[in-house]
């Protein structure tokens, strides 16, 4: 892309006057990085910084992408086809929501839009519950105060495939985006009934499918355990909120700090519950109030991370760990009471712990592997629905904190998680028994790993070249890493195992570690998933430094 000739066509037709105020104000080294290229569009949606330029979020490249996926939905939905729209707290949500559904609107597609700000996973079921075309999500997750995006949602409820990704940025790409994209004033849309408000009902349904998760069958619990929850200032506190208190859970104290949305997030600058300063403000009301128990959850609700007690305050508990109990007390829960399907089936992405699948095996419970990315384990729930087996999935997790134990909605679900969490924790504190023992329970019947996310950022144009450079580098084959013998590899690039292709490359080790490197497909980094294997905690971490240091010697 020639980005001066495109800079100077932007100063010449963008309309709206804060783009063109930080047009004009741009020095060269900006105009490089907001034109060298468009804004990405792939199986996440779109996502990037809100500002001016081809490669920002803002009316022009949100507009572009809206009318490229108007035009798909009008070639593969004939009838009546429509589209379900939802938001977090970001900055310019609100905004760029109105500005798709406008767009959607002016192409002669019903949008269906909640009226306030909802989690992904109410989207995900707004597009299943209406019998939507698509759908889409305002968000970019847990991404830092600058970042906006939108997830784009196939009918089925999941994120897109590859292959309608591929099909909607074909239409992206013949656009030129002042000349090409319809539009209408949004309360126009109102009026002519083409965007009309999703109603209460379709909330209150997707809180009575969160409920139904339930695995207590009747087991008496002590539902006035102490929570302290943060939404982080985005789009769980009333979803969370109602399902907790609907189910008994009222002994719950709010961060005050982080309670209402804001897309600034002033108290946690990367509000993501697997960081630990996204945690510490919950913390520090832990401590203050003793609380059993910390649950966060993301801005857009679809990852939950918790702490707990220990002997030196509160400990952070993974995404990893907390898979591995939830789908122990699913298991326990179901075997217990003879609600365990025929052919049970859990499904986890490649990156995740390798424990679950023993855990799973413990109850003869079937695990699938897929890549890494919520919309395949969604998809596996699509294929058993069509098979006539949708109650054999009993649930699903990342070691990225998102997890699912229905198949009510194809996308992970925090306020899901948070339910599930609570009642996991209840019933174990009823009887006398911690997380944290449980964990160690768990460690001792199926050895102990340490596993641990490793990210490294390569920025602007010159980053995203650095990172295929190092990823044709580790191509070449790697004989050991940190001193452990590699044993096995596995390149997912051509595709492998009956997934689809992927960026993804995987060692085996000697002594039963593992490591993943697979680039990020959301931000401008490079991601290094380590498993390491030891006798017990101190000999895992050992482990663990060991390969990291080697790694980061390679990059």
């Amino acid at each position: 892309m020639d980005y001066q000739a495109e800079y100077q066509n932007w100063l010449e037709k963008a309309a709206e006057p804060e783009i063109l105020e930080e047009l004009k104000a741009m020095d060269g080294a900006a105009v490089q990085d907001a034109f060298y290229r468009e804004l990405e569009f792939g199986t996440a949606g779109l996502r990037g910084v809100i500002g001016a330029g081809t490669n920002r979020m803002n009316l022009y490249t949100v507009g572009k992408a809206s009318q490229g996926l108007a035009n798909y939905v009008l070639q593969n939905f004939k009838e009546a086809p429509s589209i379900a729209v939802s938001m977090d707290s970001r900055i310019k949500s609100d905004y760029f929501s109105r500005v798709a559904s406008a767009i959607f609107a002016a192409n002669g597609i019903k949008v269906y839009i909640y009226p306030e700000l909802m989690p992904t996973p109410c989207l995900s079921w707004a597009v299943r519950r209406l019998g939507c075309s698509a759908g889409i999500m305002v968000t970019a997750s847990h991404n830092p105060a600058q970042y906006n995006g939108y997830k784009v949602y196939g009918a089925d409820g999941c994120q897109i495939t590859t292959e309608a990704a591929d099909a909607i940025l074909g239409e992206i790409e013949k656009l030129d985006l002042f000349a090409d994209v319809k539009t209408m004033p949004f309360e126009e849309g109102l009026e002519k009934g083409l965007i009309e408000w999703i109603g209460e009902d379709v909330y209150t349904e997707f809180t009575e499918q969160v409920k139904n998760q339930s695995v207590l069958f009747g087991d008496e619990i002590d539902r006035d355990v102490a929570i302290v929850y943060t939404p982080l200032n985005g789009a769980g506190l009333k979803p969370v909120l109602r399902a907790l208190r609907e189910t008994g859970f009222t002994n719950i104290t709010v961060v005050k700090e982080q309670e209402q949305p804001d897309g600034n997030f002033p108290t946690c600058p990367y509000p993501n519950p697997e960081i630990r300063e996204a945690m510490a403000l919950g913390l520090e009301y832990c401590e203050k109030t003793g609380a059993d128990l910390l649950l966060a959850t993301d801005p857009d609700s679809d990852r939950c991370g918790i702490a707990v007690k220990d002997a030196e305050g509160y400990r952070l508990i993974s995404g990893n760990e907390l898979g591995l109990l939830l789908l122990n007390f699913i298991c326990e829960q179901r075997k217990k009471h003879g609600r365990m399907p025929e052919h049970p089936v859990f499904v986890k992405s490649i990156v995740t712990t390798d424990l679950a699948g023993k855990v799973a095996a413990h109850y003869g419970v079937e695990t699938v592997n897929v890549l890494t990315g919520f919309k395949y384990i969604g998809e596996v729930i699509g294929r058993l629905e069509a098979q006539g087996h949708e109650s054999d999935y009993i649930c699903g997790f990342e070691e990225s904190y998102g997890y699912l134990t229905g198949s009510y909605v194809r996308d992970k679900d925090a306020v899901d998680a948070a339910f599930m969490i609570c009642e996991m924790f209840a019933y174990y504190k009823t009887r006398g028994i911690s997380l944290l023992q449980k964990l160690a329970e768990l460690y001792s019947l199926y050895g102990y790993v340490k596993n641990a996310v490793y990210s490294f950022e390569f920025d602007g144009s010159s980053g995203m070249l650095k990172m295929q450079e190092l990823m044709k580098k580790f191509r070449l084959g790697l004989s050991e890493i940190g001193g452990r013998k590699v044993e096995k590899s596995l390149d997912y690039g051509p595709g492998l195992n009956g997934l689809p292709k992927a960026d993804v490359l995987q060692y085996f080790l000697e002594d039963g570690s593992a490591v993943i490197i697979r680039p990020s497909g959301t931000e401008p980094k490079l991601k290094i998933y380590v498993t390491a294997s030891g006798s017990d905690e101190t000999a895992a971490k050992a482990a663990e430094k060991e390969i990291v240091d080697f790694m980061k010697t390679l990059l």
